[in-house]
Order: structure tokens, then sequence, then C-alpha cells
């Protein structure tokens, strides 16, 4: 998982795609109605098996236009959230630098308490050897 600018920038191009998705979904999927009197429907050539327009039923189409939208709005929802987590105008320069001696400091604690557990495991693994060792068959 990258840093949250990264997951920013693929949480925006998802949405890009997304927008393409349902655009696409809409084109294709839409049902071919005239709009006022005076509009027309073009005729285009296509390849013989080729549609223009694959038209759904109309409670399909809807349902296919709210889970595009309820995944858009989730995906917006997301976006809103990384951004929230960004550092911002309210935290200053000051306020970084000591977050990260903070992190220092917990994680030089952290490595201290790890070499110790590391000095401990030695030294039961040398009790253990020692107990191997003087274990004799009757």
């Amino acid at each position: 998982m990258g840093d949250r600018l990264t997951q920013l920038q693929d949480a925006v191009d998802q949405l890009a795609q997304q927008f393409v998705a349902c655009l696409h979904f809409v084109h294709m999927r839409h049902d071919l109605e005239t709009l006022g009197p005076n509009d027309k429907i073009r005729d285009v050539k296509l390849e013989p098996n080729q549609k223009e327009v694959d038209s759904l039923p109309a409670a399909d189409f809807r349902a296919g236009m709210e889970e595009l939208s309820r995944d858009l709005v989730l995906k917006e929802r997301e976006i809103e959230l990384l951004i929230m987590a960004l550092p911002g105008l309210d935290n200053t320069e000051k306020d970084q630098e000591r977050y990260i001696k903070d992190l220092e400091e917990d994680l030089k604690a952290a490595e201290a308490q790890r070499q110790e557990a590391l000095k401990e495991k030695d030294q039961i693994l040398s009790q253990l050897d020692a107990l191997i060792r003087s274990i004799r068959r009757p």
C-alpha cells in the first residue's frame, strides 16, 4: 500500500474510469426515443451483427443506473476520506516535524525491545542447548 497521495491518485483514476463506464453504459443501454417533435433518430451504418444501442428494459436500466450511481458516491466518499487524512493548512511544518520526531522515538523504543527480545531468545536457546546436552540415557 502506498502513501496517502498515491492512494488518492489511484482513487481519482478509478473514479475517472467509473465515469467512463457510466457514460458507456448510458450510451449503449438507453432506449432510442425522441425528446421533442423535431428530433430524429439518425441512421448509422454499422456492421451486420453490431447494434448502435442494445437497450435494456426500463427497470433493468434504472437498476443499472442506481448501482453505478452508488458506486460513484462510494468512490467519492473514499476520496474525501483520503483528502481529510492529508496534512493540511491546520498542520504546520513544526507540527509535522514534531510528529516525525515522535515516530522516530517510537521506532527507537520498538528497536530496543526487539534487540532485548533477540538477546532473551539467544539466552533461552543456550539454556535449552545446555539442558539437552546434560540429558543422558539411563
